[in-house]
C-alpha cells in the first residue's frame, strides 16, 4: 500500500508489524490524522472555473507493485496537460496529502506524495512537477518537487518493502526517541529489542563452557 512508504520511511519495523502482521493501535495522533483525512474525502470532487478537485482518487502502479488513494488531486486546466474522460480540454494534475501537525524535518511524507504522483505518471502518461503536503496544525502547504533523487529513494524502498513481504519478515530496529510517538509501541515493545537474542545467549554459554579455565 502506498500509505506504507510513510510508515516504512518511519520505522521498518512499524511498517511490518503494520502491513505484514496485521496489528494497529490507536493514539491521538494517529485518531487526529484520521479524522483529517475523513474530511478531506467527504466530497467527490468539484469544479472551480480552471481547477478541477477529485478527492479519494484511486490510484497504482503495476511497474511498482503498489497501490492506494490520493486525500485530493487537483486537475489545473493547462494546454500541455492530459485529457480527462467525460472532460473537455486538457489537465495538468497536482497530488495533495493531508497531514496533522506540521511539517517534518525528514522526508517520509514528501517520499509518500512522490509514491503518489509515480502512480498517477504511470495512469495517466504524463509527467508530473510538483505536489504540495498540507499540515493540520500550521493550515498552510508545503510545495514538494518531485526530484530524481527522490524518486529513486522511492522506487528504492518500496524494492526493500517488496524483499521482506516476500520473505513474511519483520525487521528488528534500534530503539531511539521517536519509539515514544509510535501507536503500536505496546505490540512492539521496543525495549525488549535491547536485550540479546536467545540464540545469542545459548552461544554464549557455550563458549563460556568451552572456554579453558
Amino acid at each position: 500500500m502506498l500509505s506504507g512508504i510513510q510508515h516504512f520511511s518511519f520505522c521498518r519495523r512499524q511498517w511490518a508489524l503494520i502491513h505484514l502482521e496485521q496489528l494497529w493501535a490507536e493514539n491521538l495522533r494517529t485518531t487526529e490524522g484520521s479524522l483529517l483525512h475523513e474530511k478531506a474525502h467527504e466530497a467527490g470532487g468539484e469544479k472551480r472555473g480552471d481547477l478541477l478537485i477529485l478527492r479519494d482518487l484511486r490510484i497504482f502502479s503495476a511497474t511498482l507493485g503498489v497501490s492506494g488513494a490520493c486525500d485530493v488531486v487537483e486537475f489545473y486546466a493547462d494546454e500541455a496537460g492530459v485529457p480527462l474522460a467525460g472532460r473537455e480540454g486538457h489537465w495538468r494534475p497536482y497530488p495533495v496529502e493531508y497531514k496533522r501537525g506540521r511539517a517534518k524535518e525528514n522526508d517520509a511524507d514528501r517520499l509518500q506524495l512522490c509514491g503518489q504522483a509515480l502512480c498517477l505518471e504511470e495512469m495517466l502518461g504524463c509527467p508530473i512537477a510538483a505536489g504540495a503536503l498540507f499540515y493540520g496544525e500550521t493550515r498552510r502547504r508545503e510545495e514538494v518537487l518531485f526530484t530524481p533523487e527522490l524518486r529513486a529513494q522511492v522506487k528504492a524502498m518500496l524494492q526493500e518493502m517488496h524483499g521482506y513481504a516476500q520473505r513474511g519478515y519483520t525487521p528488528k530496529v534500534k530503539p531511539g526517541r521517536f519509539c515514544n510517538a509510535c501507536s503500536l509501541k505496546e505490540l512492539c515493545l521496543p525495549a525488549l529489542l535491547r536485550k540479546p537474542s536467545a540464540r545469542a545467549y545459548i552461544q554464549q554459554a557455550l563458549q563460556e563452557e568451552v572456554a579453558p579455565k
